[in-house]
């Protein structure tokens, strides 16, 4: 099984998150699994091009 790591915080009374990979995508959820089906949802989305232009974070070595 492959993971993402993901970042989320308490917006009222909901859970807002995005998946590291993809900063700029935004989800959220009621309850923490909720947010994690959503973003599953939104990481199939971000990869099967249903989404347009997708913005990639990286790693870039110059040493």
């Amino acid at each position: 099984m492959d993971t993402k790591k993901f970042t989320y915080f308490q917006e009222e009374d909901m859970l807002v998150g995005w998946l590291e990979e993809f900063p700029d995508y935004k989800t959220q959820g009621e309850t923490l699994e909720e947010l994690k089906e959503n973003l599953r949802d939104l990481y199939r989305d971000l990869n099967s091009n249903a989404i347009p232009q997708v913005r990639h974070v990286s790693e870039l070595d110059v040493a």
